[in-house]
């Protein structure tokens, strides 16, 4: 290890220049990038450089332009870096037996690459009762724990199937602030691109449910706080004769202080299905810094469920 030497003036000098360049740097592009319109941004903040430029044409397929405005978007080519979200700490009401349950805890783990979730909570019932629930859902098969991973080391845990609520699970899924927009992108041609009273509306299916149809109204307000325009206010699904619908509102970044990614998420979700409230939710903390989240399906699970459509 070569012995370490001190600084002197010049190199001191250089040192500070370079780092007050390199933070007026980081900011001038912030600013850029908030401040430019879409498919102008990559122009202003990179010089024009034709490959960026390229993948950051103008203009960008509504979708894209959803995921952009949600800070969804990144790198050089602006492509979708969003891999998982763990919401964290978070508070409102959920539905057990019919009745609202004030959350004292909410968690939910998701992987968008694998289809997966897991939301962890404790309740309390109207008649004073605690309530704790671990609702699952990887790809075909969705099932209740009585703790994290239960049944994955062998004796730990109890893992109860549940196919009945893998449908509205991967819904809630894919509906989303940040599935939402990726649900829209992988319908290809089949998402459909509207407009009504002046906003953008796009109608697309939900993957891996048959049947399902989501249309989602995007808000379009003015000002240059995080989301406010091109981003989820509305979705509703539709699944045979159920409607389900998400009401999303007060976008932030809500990664913890030191960790601010400008990755924004809505503070207040509200979900209803035909007209009865299921959840109320009020973000406290997120993390999209994707992390390792898994939902290994326990072998019971496997052999108990039959997949549903």
């Amino acid at each position: 290890m070569p012995p370490s030497r001190k600084l002197g003036p010049v190199h001191l000098k250089v040192a500070v220049i370079a780092a007050s360049v390199a933070a007026l740097l980081g900011q001038s592009l912030v600013a850029a990038r908030a401040a430019a319109p879409e498919g102008q941004a990559a122009a202003a903040v990179r010089g024009g450089n034709p490959k960026v430029l390229l993948a950051a044409r103008d203009p960008k397929p509504v979708p894209q332009l959803w995921m952009w405005h949600m800070g969804m978007l990144r790198g050089e080519y602006e492509v979708d870096g969003v891999a998982t979200l763990e919401i964290q700490k978070s508070t409102g009401t959920i539905r057990v037996g019919g009745q609202p349950c004030a959350l004292t805890n909410y968690r939910a783990s998701i992987n968008y690459q694998v289809s997966g979730m897991r939301a962890q909570y404790t309740c309390t019932r109207p008649d004073g009762q605690m309530h704790r629930g671990i609702e699952v859902v990887s790809g075909e098969f969705a099932w209740d724990e009585d703790i994290p991973g239960a049944e994955l080391v062998p004796g730990k845990g109890k893992a109860t199937p549940n196919p009945s609520a893998r449908n509205e699970r991967l819904i809630r899924l894919w509906s989303g602030p940040q599935g939402a927009p990726k649900a829209a992108a992988a319908g290809g041609a089949n998402t459909k691109v509207t407009t009504a009273g002046g906003k953008t509306v796009l109608t697309y299916p939900i993957p891996g449910v048959p049947g399902a149809t989501a249309t989602a109204t995007l808000n379009a307000g003015a000002g240059d706080g995080p989301c406010a325009k091109n981003c989820a206010e509305r979705i509703e699904v539709r699944h045979g004769s159920v409607l389900t619908e998400f009401i999303y509102s007060d976008y932030e970044d809500y990664n913890e202080p030191l960790n601010k990614i400008k990755a924004f998420f809505p503070g207040h979700i509200v979900e209803r299905r035909d007209g009865a409230t299921i959840l109320d939710l009020r973000i406290v903390e997120t993390e999209t810094g994707n992390l390792y989240v898994i939902m290994p399906v326990p072998a019971s699970v496997r052999k108990a469920s039959a997949p549903q459509q």
